[in-house]
């Protein structure tokens, strides 16, 4: 991976993660927390949408994909937390 993929990939995991935390309010982990699933929902988000076949496009469909897989992420995350 280049520098600049590396850069992108992190940038669009940021924002993913930040854009769920707002979506998911009441779950989120505070900024760097929201960040950190950002970048681990890009990569969930990413694999789900390559499972299911679908292509995310450019900067904007990679957002999508980042932020679906956030979502996800913080909604799981949340359902492990309820039950300790």
């Amino acid at each position: 991976m280049d520098p600049m993929n590396t850069f992108w990939f992190l940038l669009i995991g940021l924002i993913a993660g930040w854009l769920a935390g707002r979506i998911m309010k009441g779950k989120g982990f505070g900024l760097i927390g929201n960040f950190i699933v950002g970048i681990i929902g890009a990569l969930l988000g990413g694999f789900l949408f390559s499972l299911l076949g679908i292509q995310a496009v450019g900067l904007i469909g990679a957002l999508i994909a980042a932020l679906v897989g956030a979502i996800i992420l913080i909604w799981l995350i949340s359902l492990i937390k309820v039950k300790k």
